[in-house]
């Protein structure tokens, strides 16, 4: 972890790229958390400028629709309301008062977001709430609403019970800090007393971090794929000298550090973390586990790819991530070998290798440590992503059975529909914008309530696509926003698509029905633009392709009276 110090220095550091900006408001003092979020965030490779609020000005920042925070535009708004100053505020109370203290605090909480949300367009990152025991009831308080531990415990359940309904309102886990460093560590009394700061110098940079995480993954900065070694990885020694019998794995000895690991492994394949093999094995050794022995937790069927051969793990790496079509930065690789990290580090520099402690007992708790999944978003069909990936697999092998690629695209029998937003699907749109960055025109992001905004707003055309095949269904596959500017005009707000399903047509399948629907409501022309990123370059020229016009900047035309329908299979 970085120091106070070199935050502190970072802090006034310029950093390129695009700018975003975050303003931090509090019940405390919150400069030097404030400092160490930027410091953190150029440090990482972010442009983050930060305003930071007066000390305990939350109400008179959110009231005010002239405040200094809402013409600082933010493009994030942080609320922290330190559980010191609600002790003291708590303490303040008649005994009968107490028992309702949760649901005031929550109360006002939601009160401050509805302020937010009326008067900015910032998300709001909401900062969790640490636990005191003033051991004034003892063991007991739990038990009893009139104690402050009872009321943190239950204002915590609130706040998440709350924010699971609040769509634009996104957590930021102080608790688990407080809980990972120890109230010893993360608390220094003697700043608090004498400056208001409520958290030691040394620990601000592990809350910048989880500030960090949250920004980072609304930017669509994200894991999406986790690469595993075998041997001494997912189980205790090495099946090709030890056989199955001879392997750790299951509830005895050293095999239940292995059959956590894979557990935990399980539950990233679940929320819609890919899973995939990168071992120097015979493959039919590796697979001989997975299939034949009964305390596996993972199964073949939890893998996306597995490679096993004796090539070098960075060739293969690169054949899953092509296999796979996802960014190098958003792939993690564990292995227990530093030979064989050192060697995927120096030859792929954009995947994260974490050193994995030398005692297996580790693995897990250093993993989870990393907190390297960190979401923004999630969605029902994130669980089926592994079997869309192997899907995938299988339409390949088919592919190379055909001699031109028109005959391939014939016999898939895909079959596509377009569909305006609609409520059931606004956490996938809302993901898929916050997710794509290859396949992305303008790359702008927007949360669920966005989406619902915009799907009732009269100014907007809107448009999901699905895609299915006799291999199986891609399921939400392509969003389009379209913003009319004038009676007859409209601009293309947000284009993406994910990249399982590109040159097969549903590109060219996207532009017909958004044509179409741009017709029938009277439209005559459709501008769009190009915005380019480190990421998206592979669809520069794509309105081009599809028939559009340059007029220049990064800007396109589509005259829809002389569109002429793009060729596809899909119907």
């Amino acid at each position: 972890m970085y120091k106070f110090r070199e935050l502190k220095k970072a802090a006034k550091q310029e950093t390129e790229g695009k700018e975003y900006r975050l303003a931090v408001l509090g019940n405390c003092a919150t400069q030097f958390l404030s400092q160490c979020i930027a410091g953190f965030s150029h440090l990482e490779g972010m442009n983050l400028k930060v305003f930071d609020a007066d000390y305990n000005q939350i109400d008179a920042q959110l009231l005010d629709p002239d405040s200094e925070t809402y013409a600082f535009d933010p493009d994030y708004i942080l609320l922290y309301l330190a559980s010191d100053k609600l002790y003291e505020e708590f303490m303040g109370l008649e005994m009968k008062e107490r028992t309702a203290f949760a649901e005031d605090i929550m109360s006002k909480l939601s009160a401050y977001w509805d302020m937010t949300e009326a008067r900015s367009k910032a998300r709001i990152l909401q900062m969790g709430f640490t636990e005191i025991d003033d051991r004034a009831f003892g063991n007991y308080g739990l038990k009893i609403s009139e104690s402050f531990s009872y009321q943190m415990k239950k204002l915590n359940w609130l706040l998440s019970d709350a924010m699971s309904k609040r769509k634009g309102v996104y957590p930021v886990d102080l608790l688990s800090v407080q809980l990972s460093l120890g109230r010893e560590r993360f608390y220094d009394p003697v700043l608090y007393y004498n400056a208001k700061v409520n958290v030691a110098l040394e620990s601000w940079g592990y809350v910048a971090e989880q500030v960090f995480h949250v920004i980072s993954s609304l930017q669509g900065k994200v894991k999406k794929c986790v690469i595993l070694d075998l041997d001494n990885t997912l189980w205790g020694g090495v099946i090709g000298d030890d056989g199955l019998s001879g392997i750790e794995i299951g509830e005895l000895g050293r095999g239940h550090v292995f059959t956590n690991l894979q557990l935990w492994l399980k539950s990233l394949k679940l929320r819609g973390i890919l899973l995939a093999v990168c071992s120097k094995n015979d493959e039919d050794n590796a697979k001989l586990p997975f299939l034949e022995h009964e305390e596996m937790v993972l199964r073949l069927s939890d893998f996306a790819v597995f490679y096993a051969n004796w090539e070098d793990k960075a060739t293969n790496i690169r054949r899953i991530q092509e296999s796979l079509n996802i960014g190098m930065d958003s792939m993690v690789f564990i292995d227990d070998n530093p030979f064989e990290r050192e060697l995927v580090k120096n030859m792929i520099p954009d995947i994260t290798v974490p050193e994995l402690p030398e005692d297996p007992a580790l693995y897990l708790s250093y993993l989870q440590s990393l907190n390297l999944f960190e979401t923004a978003s999630y969605s029902k069909e994130d669980s089926d992503r592994t079997g869309m990936y192997q899907a995938e697999a299988k339409r390949r092998e088919s592919e190379a059975r055909f001699a031109s690629l028109d005959d391939y695209l014939q016999s898939l029998e895909m079959e596509g529909a377009a569909a305006p937003f609609d409520e059931l699907h606004y956490p996938r749109i809302a993901q898929l914008t916050q997710r794509s960055n290859q396949f992305n025109l303008r790359t702008v992001r927007y949360t669920e309530d966005e989406i619902a905004r915009i799907a009732e707003d009269k100014d907007y055309i809107t448009l999901y696509y699905t895609l299915k095949d006799k291999f199986g269904d891609h399921g939400l596959v392509s969003v389009v926003i379209l913003k009319k500017i004038s009676e007859t005009e409209v601009f293309v707000d947000t284009w993406l698509m994910s990249c399982r399903v590109l040159k097969r047509g549903m590109e060219e399948y996207i532009i017909n029905r958004m044509v179409s629907e741009a017709a029938s409501f009277g439209i005559k022309t459709i501008k769009a633009e190009y915005i380019p990123t480190a990421k998206n370059k592979m669809v520069e020229h794509i309105y081009e392709s599809m028939g559009f016009d340059t007029i220049g900047d990064g800007l396109y035309s589509l005259d829809i009276e002389s569109f002429s329908k793009l060729k596809t299979y899909i119907s």
